[in-house]
C-alpha cells in the first residue's frame, strides 16, 4: 500500500475583506508527528507538537462518533477578530453513526460511514475557507487540513487508520490577481491500517509537513539508536515490543507493554517540544496516557459541567 501524505506549505492565511464590514479570517495551523501502534487489543498513538509559526496551535484530539478518534494537522483552528473564541475543528462535532449503505465509491473515498464523517467536516470547512480571498501558495495535490482517524470499522472488521485529506483551490475573481475566490474540495481518503494482507504490521508514523527532518522512531530502532537500544536492553517487556515491531508482528504485542514502551521513548523523540499520548480500546473506550497541558476555557467548563457523567470525553480528569 503507497502512502499518499503531501506537504503542507506552511502558511497562516489572511482573508482580505470584500467590504469594510466584513472580518478578516486567519487560519492557525497545527504541525508535527504522530506514532500509531496497532496492538492485540488497542491503539495505542502518541503526537508530538512542531510549531510551524508564532501562532501554531498543538496536535488535537477529538472523540468523532462512538469508534472513532480524530488527529488534527493542518488549518484545524480558525479565528475571526470579531470572536473572542477561536473556531476549532476538534470541538462541537455532530456524532457521525450513519449506516453503511453499499453501492459506488469514488476513487480516493472511504467506506459509507467514513465518507459521511468526511463531509461532515467538509461542511465545516466550507464557510470558513470560503472567506480566504489572498493568493496562497499551495499545489493542487498539497492539502489544508489533514486528519489521522483511528478506530474500529463497522461489522467486527478490527482496527484501522485513515488519512482524511483536504484540499483547496482557487480563482481569481474579475481577472485581478489581488482578490481570490477559494473552495474547499472532497476529502481524499488513504487507508493506512490494516496493511495489505502480506505486508508487515508495524509502526506508522505521519508527519505534517512531509519535510521535518526527525528520523522515524522505526528509523531509530532499525539503525540501532543508542538511546533506544538503552531504552530496550532496560526491560525485557521493552525488548519484546521492538523485536515484534522489527518482525512486522507489532499487531502481537500486549498493549499495556507497548504503551509503557511508548511512553518512555516519547521524550526521547521529543525534546524539549510538547507530546500527548492515549489509546483507544477495541471496544470503543479512550484513555490519555499523557494528556494535553491545554488551559480549559470559561465556556469548555460550562459545557464539561452539562456532560452527562457517562458521557464520552477527551478531556483529562481531575485528580480525586
Amino acid at each position: 500500500m503507497r502512502l499518499f501524505l503531501l506537504l503542507l506549505v506552511s502558511i497562516s492565511v489572511a482573508a482580505r475583506p470584500a467590504s469594510a464590514q466584513e472580518d478578516e479570517i486567519v487560519a492557525n495551523l497545527a504541525g508535527g508527528r504522530v506514532i500509531i501502534h496497532v496492538t492485540r487489543d488497542a491503539i495505542l498513538f502518541g503526537a508530538i507538537d512542531h510549531p510551524l509559526e508564532a501562532k501554531s496551535v498543538p496536535p488535537r484530539v477529538a472523540n468523532i462518533g462512538s469508534s472513532h478518534i480524530g488527529i488534527f494537522f493542518g488549518a484545524s483552528e480558525w479565528q475571526i477578530p470579531a470572536q473572542p473564541r477561536p473556531i476549532r475543528l476538534d470541538r462541537d462535532i455532530q456524532d457521525v453513526r450513519p449506516a453503511a449503505t453499499p453501492g459506488y465509491r469514488p476513487p480516493d473515498s472511504g467506506e459509507a460511514d467514513l465518507e459521511m464523517i468526511g463531509l461532515n467536516f467538509l461542511e465545516k470547512l466550507r464557510p470558513l475557507v470560503s472567506q480566504l480571498h489572498h493568493k496562497f501558495d499551495l499545489r493542487p495535490d498539497e492539502p489544508l487540513v489533514e486528519i489521522v482517524l483511528i478506530g474500529y470499522a463497522s461489522q467486527s472488521y478490527g482496527p484501522e487508520v485513515w488519512l482524511i485529506e483536504y484540499r483547496a483551490e482557487q480563482e481569481s475573481i474579475g481577472g485581478k490577481n489581488d482578490y481570490w475566490q477559494t473552495h474547499i474540495l472532497r476529502p481524499r481518503f488513504t487507508q493506512l491500517y490494516p496493511p495489505e494482507k502480506h505486508d508487515p504490521k508495524t509502526l506508522m508514523e505521519l508527519r505534517f509537513p512531509t519535510d521535518l527532518q526527525d528520523v522515524p522512531l522505526t528509523g531509530l530502532i532499525q539503525k540501532n539508536d543508542s538511546r533506544i537500544a538503552r531504552l530496550r536492553a532496560s526491560d525485557a517487556r521493552f525488548s519484546k515490543v521492538v523485536d515484534q515491531i522489527e518482525h512486522g508482528q507489532a499487531n502481537k504485542s500486549i498493549s499495556q507493554d507497548a504503551a509503557d514502551f511508548l511512553r518512555a521513548v516519547l521524550p526521547i523523540l521529543a525534546g524539549d517540544s510538547r507530546f500527548i499520548e492515549g489509546q483507544f480500546g477495541e471496544s470503543g473506550g479512550f484513555e490519555w496516557i499523557v494528556p494535553p497541558e491545554e488551559p480549559v476555557d470559561k465556556q469548555q467548563r460550562a459545557e464539561d459541567k452539562n456532560r452527562p457523567p457517562d458521557a464520552p470525553t477527551l478531556r483529562r480528569k481531575p485528580n480525586p
